[in-house]
């Protein structure tokens, strides 16, 4: 046997992912370098504005700048980018096309 050519398919098994916190991600950016594309995931929330409209009006004025908390930093290959986006745009349509069935059924089950 040549031990050079050894080669065994072996299944990956995601293992804990439940264990691992969610987050809601509503801030990213993407920055590339050569062929390494990095994902900086973040949160924003708006800061409270009590009070009247004239104070929260003055409260705005204050501001300077509204925080971003970073949740995670993710580098990918441009292949594995690739593949992620695919993965993206294939789980949106599902979630569109299961969406309007939904919205039909809710109508009536179709066109009126």
């Amino acid at each position: 046997m040549d031990e050079g050519n050894l080669e065994r398919q072996i299944p990956l098994t995601w293992v804990d992912a439940e264990d691992v916190p969610v987050f809601f991600a509503n801030q990213f950016i993407i920055q590339h370098h050569q062929d390494e594309f990095i994902l900086t995931v973040g949160q924003m929330v708006p800061p409270p504005l009590i009070g009247t409209l004239e104070e929260r009006e003055d409260q705005l004025e204050q501001l300077d700048f509204v925080p971003v908390k970073p949740l995670a930093r993710i580098a990918f290959t441009h292949a594995r980018l690739v593949e992620l986006v695919q993965a993206l745009e294939g789980n949106r349509e599902i979630y569109e096309q299961a969406r309007q069935a939904r919205d039909d059924q809710m109508r009536g089950g179709g066109t009126p």
